[in-house]
């Protein structure tokens, strides 16, 4: 099966010279569609680097970065934006809702970078808002809405231009138990009955159940995928944020 994403020999640095920091370091990754990943890390390791570069948010040093087939490592900058918009969606920790607009509003912007305005774009939002469960949210602020409510109007949003990659950073950290499992179960259908490719960096172990697939980064290496972690190795990870007790100095941009 052909990968949706694809990625090797990936390095990002920072600086030059002496001073320089590494933050990735040779990374190989698939993320296959109908898939989803997990993607776990302590903080500095290189995930959200990784994460971005996937998402044509960032470049990479180095490497080769495929999207639905195309090689995207040389294009230039001005050119990323198209890719990102025709390929990919992305969900933040933080929500990134505008507090001045209702959640509709919120979609609508994202509809009208698609050239999806007036009358239609209200009602593919209302469209993509019905279907998170949030149907009758449709002129609610972000702050009248839950985190989980939020969490799901981003969710929303980021399917507005129907892309077939789905980035998400954190989706569950700022969410309750109740919250965090009808996004995880809502992202998993994304994957599992939509046919999405879905990548998520987290630290959250009540996500683990729900992943086809984990893979681990530290010091901007991924850890060997058949390097398999027992549940318990899991919950501890996620508790400690490292598999080791050794200090480590954060990269920038993670």
């Amino acid at each position: 099966m052909e990968a949706a994403i694809s990625v090797r020999g990936l390095t990002k640095s920072y600086g030059t010279g002496e001073t320089a920091v590494r933050a990735l370091d040779g990374v190989d990754l698939d993320v296959h569609a109908g898939e989803l990943l997990l993607m776990l890390g302590p903080s500095g390791s290189g995930k959200t680097t990784l994460l971005s570069i996937m998402g044509c948010i960032l470049t990479a040093t180095s490497g080769s970065v495929i999207v639905r087939g195309q090689e995207i490592a040389d294009l230039k900058q001005s050119r990323l934006p198209r890719v990102r918009l025709d390929n990919i969606g992305f969900i933040f920790q933080g929500f990134n809702l505008f507090p001045a607009l209702s959640a509709s509003e919120n979609v609508e912007i994202a509809l009208d970078l698609k050239g999806i305005r007036g009358a239609n774009a209200r009602r593919r939002a209302g469209e993509l808002l019905e279907r998170v469960g949030l149907g009758d949210k449709l002129g609610v602020h972000p702050a009248n809405l839950s985190g989980g409510q939020k969490q799901r109007v981003a969710i929303a949003r980021a399917l507005a231009g129907d892309p077939q990659i789905l980035l998400a950073d954190e989706p569950t950290a700022a969410l309750d138990s109740h919250s965090g499992r009808v996004v995880m179960e809502m992202l998993r259908e994304l994957a599992h009955e939509q046919g999405r490719a879905v990548c998520i960096v987290t630290h959250d172990s009540r996500a683990f159940s729900y992943a086809d697939r984990i893979v681990h980064i530290e010091d901007g290496r991924l850890r060997e995928e058949d390097e398999a972690l027992s549940d318990a190795e899991h919950v501890e990870y996620a508790a400690r944020g490292t598999f080791s007790d050794n200090e480590r100095r954060p990269a920038p941009g993670d």
